[in-house]
């Protein structure tokens, strides 16, 4: 069923929102974003399986990540919305999509903020045994939420110090790496190629394993998206994080796993027990270089949680004002939608709660319900730009700050790219599961979306 939205019509009306986000904010948050918890925390696994071949894993998956976040561009610039994808999706397709996209997306943001604070205390009590991690993530949580609540620049704020550390740490581990593999770090012997002959030890399936593993640790990148939208210059914040995003992936990504498994074997037992980053740098026999590294994770995973608390919220409220939620979801005081940031806040939570009470039935179903709802966001990404490129050509090319690529052709190559991922996913048992169960999800919300959408236009 075509869209009822016209192409030319205002964006979803934010208004009730502050645009207290400066531009320090969104660059910070475009560059630090990229750098996410599933670098550091998902990494090994990856490697395990796909040996030195992971660098090709992630080249393959990055160049995806890239066309997606163009299409994405290129429709936020043309109508900046706290709905992002969402609202793009039912301008588009249809209200149904926007349903769909956005309601499974929140599902995935609220249970990753449950994920990321169990990640995080798990570090702390690491550092201070005994201590209970419920009590820590709790802590966590309530730090968060109460940012959140406050008022957007203060989540700007927090993003922007948590951005700078990442990225400062990053980029000395990048530095370190390359002068280690030059054979002029001092203490420190080159290890040349030795560690890199066996490109595909597990061949074209662990491989696959690797390019699975690093799709996934690609989520979140649509944040600077969502954000942009609560930002003074909404239009130059999307059209700088977009077109920055490729040497920011090359970068950090796709050169940090260069970096690691030129320094340490892949098939090493501390690249999946302590990390592969934590791994490269007790390589180099820099005393506290591994702890360091771990205070960096733990930021890095606090990092997500706030920017999914934010990001959840955001959602949900845009999927309210347009029609598709509860009503109380769409309360703005004091230019935030707090009910959606408690609601978002409590969802998580109840997730951690689940992981101590029913870890092996409920909170299993849980994790493999949101498994691949990356990927069907991306494609409904894909769908809407298709759609919606050409009716701004025809009716409001001014809007075209941003234009993907060599259009039509590689967002259909995208589109392949991701029915590929879908197939890879459904060979591998471990992520099968995933597949169906994410696919059982969306369908149930399409046809909620659906039914919804019927009864609107019959009122």
């Amino acid at each position: 069923m075509p869209s009822t939205t016209p192409v030319g019509a205002p964006p979803e009306p934010d208004a009730a929102l502050s645009h207290g986000l400066k531009q320090r904010h969104l660059s910070m948050i475009a560059l630090g974003g990229v750098i996410g918890a599933g670098l550091f925390v998902g990494s090994g696994a990856g490697i395990a399986a796909a040996g030195p071949s992971i660098v090709l894993a992630y080249t393959l998956s990055g160049l995806l990540v890239m066309l997606v976040m163009r299409m994405l561009g290129e429709m936020s610039a043309a109508y900046p919305s706290s709905g992002s994808f969402s609202a793009h999706a039912e301008r588009a397709i249809g209200p149904w999509a926007g349903f769909t996209a956005g309601w499974s997306f929140w599902v995935l943001l609220c249970t990753a903020v449950g994920l990321e604070g169990i990640g995080a205390a798990k570090i702390v009590t690491g550092w201070l045994p005994g201590t209970p991690e419920w009590a820590w993530v709790a802590l966590f949580m309530l730090v968060f939420c109460a940012t959140n609540l406050a008022a957007v620049k203060n989540f700007g704020e927090f993003e922007f110090w948590f951005a700078a550390l990442k990225v400062g740490a990053i980029s000395l581990f990048l530095v370190l790496g390359v002068l280690a593999i030059a054979g002029v770090l001092p203490g420190t012997d080159a290890p040349g190629t030795s560690h890199l002959t066996k490109f595909l030890p597990n061949g074209g399936e662990g491989l696959i394993i690797g390019v699975l593993a690093s799709i996934f640790a690609y989520g979140g990148l649509e944040t600077v998206t969502i954000a942009a939208a609560e930002s003074e210059n909404p239009v130059k914040g999307v059209a700088s994080a977009v077109r920055t995003a490729m040497w920011r992936i090359a970068l950090f990504y796709i050169g940090s796993m260069a970096v690691i498994v030129t320094l340490v074997p892949w098939d090493s037992a501390a690249v999946t027990e302590k990390g592969p980053y934590v791994a490269a740098l007790d390589s180099l026999g820099i005393p506290g270089a591994g702890q360091l590294m771990n205070v960096v994770v733990l930021v890095a995973l606090l990092s997500a949680m706030n920017a999914n608390i934010y990001g959840s919220s955001r959602i949900a409220y845009s999927l309210v004002e347009r029609g598709q939620g509860p009503k109380a979801l769409g309360r703005v005081s004091g230019g935030v939608p707090r009910v959606a940031v408690l609601a978002s806040s409590v969802f998580g939570f109840g997730c951690v709660v689940l992981s101590y009470w029913r870890p092996d039935d409920v909170f299993s179903w849980l994790l493999n319900m949101i498994g691949a709802v990356v990927l069907v966001v991306w494609v409904f990404i894909a769908v809407s730009q298709l759609r919606l490129r050409r009716r701004l050509e025809r009716e409001t090319p001014e809007r075209l700050t941003v234009r993907m690529w060599a259009f039509p052709v590689l967002t259909w190559v995208a589109l392949a790219g991701m029915a590929g991922i879908f197939v890879l996913m459904a060979r591998e048992a471990d992520t099968r599961v995933q597949l169906y169960s994410t696919g059982v999800m969306t369908a149930a919300l399409a046809a909620a979306g659906y039914a919804w959408q019927r009864r609107r236009a019959a009122n």
